[in-house]
Parts: C-alpha cells; structure tokens; sequence
C-alpha cells in the first residue's frame, strides 16, 4: 500500500505541478471569471436568445394579423368568423363536426 501512495503521489512533490493544480482550482472555482459563471452565464444567454426567435415568430405573426385587419375583405372575414356577425337580413349556419364539439363531464 505504501508503494501504491509514494508511486501516485510523487508528481505533486514538484512545486510547479503543485502550482498547477492550485491555479487550475482556483480558476474552476473561485475567480470571478471561474468556469462555472461562464457555464451559467451562457446558460442564460441560451435561454435569451430562444426566447428571442419566439419573439421574432409571434412579432411575424402579429405582422400577418395586422396586414390581414388592414383591408375591408380581412375585418369582415375575422368578424365573421370569429366572432359570428352578419349582414342584416342574412342567416349564417354554423357547422359543427362531431369530433369538434367538447365533450361534458358525466358529473355535471
């Protein structure tokens, strides 16, 4: 067992291997620009930047929606099929699919 410790513990008797592992150490864990900050860090921005592209689409989107509302023709066709207006002396019918329709709970 002795020869065991003397063989792998020799190389940390060199002072430049010793100051190795402790600069090492020391920049992993304790410096203010340690590995583990820059880990978070990109983490975040990460995440930011995701978020960014989801964003972007949803601001496509809106762009879409918008140009959409901007003529007559697309206020009346998301009036009348959102929110189910008509013209006076005209009768809409709504057509509902079998597989459309929510199902209520046996308990109500």
């Amino acid at each position: 067992m002795a020869k065991f410790n003397k063989k792998y513990l020799k190389p940390f008797k060199n002072i430049y291997v010793i100051g190795i592992v402790a600069f090492a150490i020391w920049m992993i864990f304790f410096d203010t620009h340690s590995w583990l900050l820059h880990r978070d860090l990109n983490k975040d921005i990460e995440a930011l930047e995701n978020e960014k592209t989801y964003y972007k689409n949803e601001m496509k989107k809106d762009k879409k929606a918008i140009e959409a509302l901007s003529t007559e023709e697309g206020v009346e066709k998301v009036a009348r099929e959102t929110y189910y207006m008509k013209k006076p002396k005209e009768e809409i019918y709504i057509i509902e699919y079998q597989d459309s329709i929510p199902k209520q709970k046996e308990d109500e």
